[in-house]
C-alpha cells in the first residue's frame, strides 16, 4: 500500500469503554485481512497484551514521560513498515496526565484521534462534551466520535441532533449497552490477553457488532497518512550477535515486560532464554544472569513456595554472586514470604529478609527517576533511571541495615540490593537510557554462567 491509516482512540474519561473499542476496532480489522499494528500510551503492561490477542502483532507501549519524544516517535515509525493500519490505544482521559496524556502523544506522532464517549445517562448534554474536547486544545485533531453504551435508538436520535447542530467532528458509531463484551478484572487490573478474557464467541459477537454500529470504512479514509514518519532520533541499531545469555522468567506469575526493554536488550547483544518458575524446576544452564519482571506472584503464591528446586536454585544462584534484576512481583518472589491476597503466607526465595503483604488498595502509583546512589550493573552513581510504580502489597519487618541503590525524588530509597542482586517495586524502561542497557550486558558478560 502506498498509504495507511494510523489514529488514537482516546476516551472523555477512564471507564468510557476505550478497552474494548479498541479491541473491537482491531478485530475487525483484521478480521477484514488488514495488517493492525497495535501501540499502547502509557505504562500499562495488560492493555498491549489484549492488542495482541487480538491482532497477532506485539503492541508497544508509547510513553512520553518515561521514554521521551523522540524514544516513542521511533518506535512508532519502526512498526510500521508492511501494516495497513496502526492503532493506539490511550490511557485515562484524553488530556490527562500533561505530558504523559494521550493528547499530548497524539500531537507528537502526528495522530487524528477517535473520541469515545460514554453516553450513558447523558443525552444532547453529551454535545458540550464533545464540543469541549474539539475546542480545548487547537493542536489536536478529533477526526470522529464514537458514542459508547447508547440505549435506545431515542436515545440515538437525541444524541445526534444535538451533535450534529454544534460539533465539528464527524459521528463514526453509536455502540450499544451489550455487557457480553466487558473484560474480567482483578486488583491490577484487566485479565492479560494469553489468559483469553474473551471467548471466541464474544469475540465474534464484538466484531460483529463493530462492523454493524461503527462506520470502518470512514474511519480509514479520514485517517489515512503516509506510511513514513520522521524520526526525531537516529533509528534503533541491528540486533547484534549475542555475547550472553540471560534468562527470563515468564509465565502467568511473571508477566510484564516492556517489550522495547527486551528488544533493546537483544540489540545490545541478548539472547533471552525464557523459563517459568512456576513448572521448571531449575535456572536454565548456561545463562549469565536472570531477570524477573513483574506480574501476579500473590495469585500463584501456593505453586510458586512448593516449587522448592526452583526456589532453591534461584537462592543458590544469588549467594554464589551471580547477576539477578527483578522488578515489583519478581521482587516479591525473591522475597522472604509473600502474604497472598487471602492473607496466607507462602515462603518464598529468601534472598531479600522481607515479608510481602497484599492490600486491598494500591500502595504506590506513579512515575519515577530514580538516581542510582552507587555503583551499579546499569551504570554510575548519579545517573538517573526512569520507570512507573504500581502495586498493592507493602513490604513489613524492613531491617534497618537493609542496602539500597536507588535514591527518589520524593525522599525514600528503593532499588533494594543483596550481592549481585538488584530488586526493588519501581518497573524501570530503558527508552531515555540505552547506555544502561549497554552496561548491563558488560556486567554480564563478565560474570559466570549458571551451571
Amino acid at each position: 500500500m502506498n498509504t495507511l491509516s494510523a489514529f488514537l482512540i482516546g476516551g472523555t474519561t477512564s471507564g468510557s469503554g476505550k478497552t474494548t473499542l479498541t479491541l473491537g476496532i482491531m478485530a475487525a480489522l483484521k478480521a477484514r485481512e488488514l495488517q493492525v499494528q497495535p501501540f499502547k500510551c502509557g505504562p500499562d503492561f495488560i492493555d498491549p497484551s489484549l492488542h495482541k490477542m487480538v491482532t497477532g502483532h506485539v503492541s508497544s507501549n508509547l510513553d512520553l514521560r518515561m521514554c521521551g519524544k523522540a524514544f516513542c516517535s521511533d518506535v512508532f515509525s519502526d512498526h510500521l513498515a508492511g501494516q495497513d493500519v496502526a492503532v493506539v490505544e490511550g490511557v485515562m482521559g484524553l488530556f490527562d496526565g500533561g505530558r504523559a496524556s494521550s493528547a499530548s502523544l497524539a500531537t507528537v506522532l502526528q495522530l487524528p484521534v477517535v473520541l469515545v464517549v460514554d453516553s450513558r445517562s447523558a443525552g444532547e448534554s453529551v454535545a458540550a462534551v464533545v464540543k469541549g474536547f474539539e475546542e480545548y486544545s487547537s493542536g489536536v485533531n478529533i477526526c470522529g466520535i464514537i458514542f459508547n453504551r447508547v440505549g435506545s435508538p431515542r436515545h440515538r436520535e437525541l444524541i445526534e441532533q444535538a451533535v450534529q447542530s454544534n460539533c465539528k467532528s464527524r459521528i463514526l458509531g453509536f455502540f450499544p449497552r451489550d455487557l457480553r463484551f466487558e473484560i474480567p478484572d482483578r486488583h491490577l487490573g484487566l485479565h492479560m490477553g494469553d489468559e483469553n478474557p474473551l471467548s471466541s464467541e464474544q469475540l465474534t459477537g464484538l466484531i460483529e457488532n463493530v462492523e454493524r454500529h461503527i462506520d470502518l470504512d470512514q474511519l480509514l479514509q479520514l485517517t489515512k497518512r503516509s506510511p513514513t514518519t520522521r524520526s526525531l532520533s537516529k533509528k534503533v541499531v541491528a540486533k547484534t550477535p549475542a555475547k550472553v545469555r540471560l534468562a527470563v522468567a515468564q509465565d502467568k506469575a511473571f508477566c510484564f515486560y516492556y517489550q522495547e526493554n527486551l528488544r533493546m536488550l537483544e540489540e545490545a547483544g541478548a539472547e533471552l532464554v525464557f523459563f517459568s518458575p512456576l513448572t521448571d524446576h531449575a535456572l536454565p544452564r548456561g545463562c549469565h544472569g536472570v531477570y524477573f519482571g513483574g506480574g501476579y506472584p500473590e495469585l500463584h503464591a501456593a505453586t510458586l513456595g512448593a516449587n522448592h528446586e526452583m526456589l532453591a536454585s534461584v537462592y543458590q544462584f544469588a549467594i554464589s554472586g551471580g547477576i539477578i534484576y527483578a522488578e515489583c512481583g519478581g521482587f516479591m518472589y525473591l522475597c522472604k514470604q509473600i502474604s497472598d491476597i487471602d492473607q496466607v503466607s507462602h515462603a518464598m526465595c529468601g534472598i531479600f529478609p522481607f515479608q510481602v503483604r497484599m492490600k486491598t488498595r494500591f500502595s504506590r502509583l506513579g512515575y519515577r527517576r530514580p538516581q542510582l546512589e552507587k555503583d551499579c550493573f546499569f551504570g554510575k552513581k548519579g545517573e538517573w533511571l526512569h520507570g512507573h510504580e504500581f502495586h498493592y502489597s507493602e513490604l513489613i519487618d524492613i531491617p534497618e541495615d537493609v542496602i539500597t541503590l536507588y535514591g527518589l525524588e520524593d525522599g525514600r530509597n528503593e532499588g533494594y540490593q543483596y550481592r549481585n542482586v538488584l530488586g526493588g517495586y519501581i518497573h524501570l524502561h530503558f527508552g531515555r537510557s540505552r547506555a544502561n542497557v549497554e552496561n548491563f550486558i558488560n556486567s554480564l558478560s563478565k560474570a559466570s554462567e549458571i551451571s
